[in-house]
């Protein structure tokens, strides 16, 4: 049942992509829907059910403004320091603690500090996860967990988990 859920989604997601409702078109979908499928299939949620809860789309809504937010601040943070003559910068590795329990949560958390400038995370291990930081500021970690994954986590928590 998850299998066949999941397929429908990524299918129907690909059709509103491509707004074409040809042979062609409809064949290729349901081709790269089924190869998502057979090789991701077993990293989606397991409780089909959670997936259709509103509220989780709205909270999706919510993070997709909020991550959009904080790339534009974190853009001109990265901006300032290399225009800034002194090039204020104090790289570090810093271990933060994961609040998210599901894989998919961490996954989409790890990529979103990836994406944000100024961070790329490193490594995930178990509860933990490493991020290489343009500008460690503080030695205190619920200073930089908050600072780097805290408005992250909220929302992913809201959607995932």
């Amino acid at each position: 049942m998850k299998y066949i859920t999941f397929f429908l989604i990524l299918f129907l997601f690909w059709l509103l992509l491509t707004f074409e409702l040809s042979v062609a078109n409809i064949i290729t979908g349901a081709v790269a829907s089924l190869i998502t499928i057979l090789f991701f299939g077993k990293y989606f949620v397991n409780d089909v059910k959670k997936f259709f809860h509103p509220h989780r789309y709205f909270w999706l809504i919510v993070y997709t403004f909020v991550f959009l937010w904080e790339c534009l601040k974190a853009n001109f943070d990265v901006a300032y320091r290399v225009i800034h003559p002194a090039m204020p910068i104090k790289p570090g590795i810093v271990k933060v603690k994961l609040n998210l329990k599901t894989g998919i949560g961490r996954t989409i958390l790890a990529a979103s500090i990836t994406m944000t400038p100024g961070t790329i995370t490193v490594d995930i291990i178990e509860d933990f996860i490493y991020i290489h930081w343009i500008y460690v500021h503080s030695t205190d970690p619920e200073v930089y967990s908050k600072k780097i994954s805290g408005r992250f986590e909220n929302y992913l928590k809201r959607i995932f988990e």
